[in-house]
């Protein structure tokens, strides 16, 4: 059961014991191969800063930093990527090889990603963007040649258009969140996030923390890339496993309150610069991972998120606000009142090595940064 510290504390915050000995299938083997074939694939960096180890009263801290992944700004090339791959192999296996429209809604870094495989792969695409979205983040998905609808409403409404623009023979909807009765797509995105976890274990060797890390630390919206990385850490048949910890605005913290109550639940969310976690309905192939598998949540405010990106630009890391928000999260989780009750949870100590995924540049999107959609 998650026990809420809330109550102790101003820090939302939750934690499930036992969560690392849960354990679940693995990622398929071929994702890391494929990648590794695509034009321009080098690894992200997994850059090391002594300074907020000592500040976090841990061993190392490590930054892996996907402000520059295949040429985008952000991680969303990985899973938009396999994905891609996956749905046109499908589709020439059942005998529709012809050209097809890769339809999506975004609010900046998944919709670019797509737009990107679409002109790799030499096919179309068509974004759908809800309000709010920055030009130069629109502009963006055009210049990968793809057609862009601006909805004047939420994302929730325009991941409803994309869908209902989806339902002809000749396109095929590349969304990364799920809802019963379309997870498969979803699924194949979340495959794809499992190369930058392979990296990490190969640069953490190289390192000479073969062991791993003792604590990850995830940025959260509607969890795809946390079901990842819980994939990824409890697919080990027995060993050792790190803490993994969930990381969201306090104005949409959806997997941090599903996580207390125990069911998947949605809340009503409110403006963040964190918009890309701005959301408020764990996916829902991603919840059993997220339920079973993370051992804490945290909540952060916009000023927690302000002061992560300012820190880690100092360090020479730059990063957008839900990129620094796995900062800004695990600062809160292990400093400030009830700090050592949480450090104890998360079975941290001196010498822990925590890892942080920064998963976005500063100009991912501009004024409206996005993570997990």
């Amino acid at each position: 059961m998650s026990e809420n510290a809330s109550s102790l504390c101003a820090l939302p915050w939750s934690v499930r014991p036992g969560a690392r000995t849960w354990r679940c299938a693995p990622a398929p083997a071929e994702v890391r191969d494929f990648h590794t074939a695509l034009p321009g694939y080098t690894p992200t960096p997994l850059t090391e800063l002594p300074p907020l180890a000592a500040e976090l009263r841990v061993g190392r801290v490590f930054v892996k930093d996907e402000s520059c992944r295949l040429g985008l700004p952000a991680f969303k090339a990985l899973g938009a990527s396999w994905a891609v791959h996956r749905a046109l192999a499908e589709r020439a296996t059942s005998g529709e090889p012809g050209p097809v429209t890769l339809v999506t809604a975004t609010d900046g870094n998944h919709g670019r990603a797509v737009a990107r495989m679409a002109r790799l792969f030499g096919q179309r695409a068509h974004v759908f963007v809800p309000r709010g979205v920055h030009r130069r983040a629109v502009a963006a998905i055009a210049a990968e040649g793809a057609r862009v609808t601006e909805v004047p409403g939420p994302y929730d409404e325009a991941v409803r258009l994309a869908a209902e623009a989806a339902a002809g023979p000749a396109a095929v909807l590349v969304q990364d969140t799920a809802w019963p009765g379309y997870e498969r797509i979803p699924g194949w995105i979340v495959e794809g996030y499992s190369t930058l976890c392979a990296e990490i274990d190969e640069q953490l060797a190289a390192e000479g923390a073969a062991r791993g890390p003792d604590l990850v630390s995830v940025p959260v919206g509607v969890g795809s890339l946390a079901q990842a990385v819980v994939t990824h850490y409890r697919s080990r048949p027995s060993g050792r496993t790190p803490a993994l910890l969930s990381v969201e605005p306090r104005a949409a913290a959806c997997v941090l309150e599903s996580l207390t109550l125990g069911t998947p639940v949605s809340v009503t969310t409110g403006d963040t610069a964190m918009a890309g976690l701005n959301c408020g309905t764990p996916s829902s192939i991603a919840w059993p991972c997220l339920r079973g598998g993370l051992d804490a949540a945290v909540a952060v405010s916009d000023p927690d998120s302000a002061r992560a990106v300012a820190r880690l630009a100092a360090l020479g890391v730059a990063s957008g606000p839900c990129g620094a928000a796995a900062l800004a999260g695990v600062r809160a989780a292990l400093t400030g009142e009830g700090a050592e009750e949480r450090r104890a949870a998360l079975g941290l100590g001196p010498s822990s090595v925590v890892v942080l995924l920064s998963t976005e540049g500063p100009a991912a999107n501009p004024h409206s940064a996005t993570t997990d959609r």
